[in-house]
């Protein structure tokens, strides 16, 4: 205890007497504490190991998904969240999903994206119509606040995740419609007025990204949308704005409508249309 004290996490008041810090406050969320236990649990070794990864690759930047450092490190061929899921971590995974969320504006809050005119405006009218498919949406944290903000959209609401993940929903708006799927695999939903991802492509380097971005041009509409909100352990890299415009473009044949941004937030969302 004294040496926690000593590095600031709580505060000695007295003789073997302490009190918490905002810090140690923080570990009671179940959110953040949950994020310790993914990113000490069972995926640490990851970047411990880092060095000894790169430097067998001759200090190559990682571009291979099927070649990682987390696979290097635990000795598996699985991507990280399958390996969450077999060591019994991806209940946490997601409930750090849900902290992700906490202070972040939705990408549909008023002021932000307008989505009344670039959605809602024009969008076919019909109860089986789809009209927004949330891919890797987790448990459905965009949607909920999608359907918060703008109640009366038309159409369908859909959620995508793998199968284990919709499996875990427990509390989500019925109207919503939970899908399980697989982002590399033909997009089953066709014709949607708009599809969106957050913070799923920083996940993966461009080939993989080059896919994922392919199946849902298979299906998009000529006009409607795709809407991405972006943000080691996947051999993924951040990207400039110069390199999602050659990701988006010129590998995988998309138009970017426009990049919309605040100017406070650390996220921006990219629009994309069928050329």
């Amino acid at each position: 205890m004294r040496h926690l004290g000593a590095m600031g996490y709580l505060v000695e008041s007295g003789v073997d007497e302490y009190m918490p810090t905002n810090y140690s406050i923080s570990l009671s969320n179940p959110s953040i504490a949950s994020g310790y236990l993914v990113a000490c649990a069972c995926t640490s070794a990851a970047a411990m190991k880092f060095h000894e990864f790169a430097r067998e690759r001759a200090w190559k930047n990682p571009t291979d998904a099927s070649d990682t450092s987390l696979m290097y490190a635990y000795g598996t061929d699985k991507h990280l969240f399958a390996w969450l899921e077999c060591q019994g971590y991806a209940t946490e995974f997601n409930q750090l999903m849900v902290g992700y969320h906490l202070g972040r504006k939705s990408w549909g809050s008023p002021g932000g994206f307008p989505v009344q005119e670039r959605l809602i405006d024009g969008a076919i009218v019909g109860d089986e119509v789809p009209f927004l498919v949330d891919i890797g949406g987790n448990v459905g944290h965009d949607l909920l606040q999608f359907k918060l903000h703008y109640p009366d959209a038309p159409g369908r609401l859909i959620l995508q995740d793998l199968d284990t993940v919709i499996g875990q929903i427990t509390d989500l708006d019925p109207s919503i419609i939970r899908m399980g799927h697989d982002f590399h695999n033909e997009q089953p939903v066709k014709g949607a007025r708009a599809y969106y991802m957050r913070s799923i492509l920083h996940d993966w380097p461009d080939k993989v990204c080059v896919t994922i971005l392919s199946r849902i041009k298979e299906a998009m509409k000529q006009g409607y949308r795709l809407d991405m909100m972006m943000m080691t352990l996947l051999s993924s890299e951040e990207r400039t704005e110069a390199s999602w415009r050659r990701l988006i473009e010129h590998e995988a044949g998309l138009k970017i409508t426009k990049i919309w941004s605040d100017g406070k937030s650390a996220e921006g969302l990219i629009e994309c249309e069928l050329h």
